[in-house]
C-alpha cells in the first residue's frame, strides 16, 4: 500500500471499458519535490464514486496499490504499470491533527509509597 498527498488536476468521467468493468481516472499533483509530478491513477467498479465530492484544486490524500502488468502482441513483450487507487480524501488540516494539551490532574491517593 502506498499514499501520496497532492491537488486534484483532473477528473476523467466513468467509463465502461467492458459489460462487467467501470474506471476513472485522474490526475494528483505532487509539489513535494523540487519539479511537480502530474501522477494518473484509476478507480474500478464501485470506486469510481469516490471522486464525486471533490473538486480540482483541492488537496487530496489517495491511498493505492502498484499493479503491473505484461502484454505480448506480435511477438513483442511490453510492460504497463497502473496506480490504483482505493482511498481517497481530503487532506487534514494541521489544527485538525493537534494534540490537546490539557493539564492532566494527578490523584495524590494513586502515587507511590517512596
Amino acid at each position: 500500500m502506498y499514499t501520496v498527498t497532492g491537488k486534484l488536476k483532473m477528473k476523467g468521467e466513468s467509463r465502461k471499458v467492458s459489460d462487467s468493468f467501470t474506471v476513472r481516472e485522474f490526475v494528483l499533483t505532487d509539489d513535494s519535490s523540487q519539479y511537480p509530478q502530474h501522477v494518473q491513477f484509476q478507480l474500478c467498479q464501485d470506486k469510481t464514486s469516490l471522486l464525486n465530492d471533490f473538486v480540482e484544486g483541492q488537496e487530496l490524500t489517495v491511498s493505492f496499490n502498484l499493479r503491473g502488468r505484461e502484454y505480448t502482441k506480435d511477438g513483442n513483450t511490453r510492460y504497463f504499470n497502473t496506480l490504483d487507487a482505493w482511498r481517497v480524501v481530503k487532506k487534514e488540516s494541521a489544527t485538525a491533527t493537534t494534540v490537546d494539551n490539557e493539564a492532566q490532574v494527578v490523584d495524590e491517593d494513586d502515587s507511590l509509597p517512596f
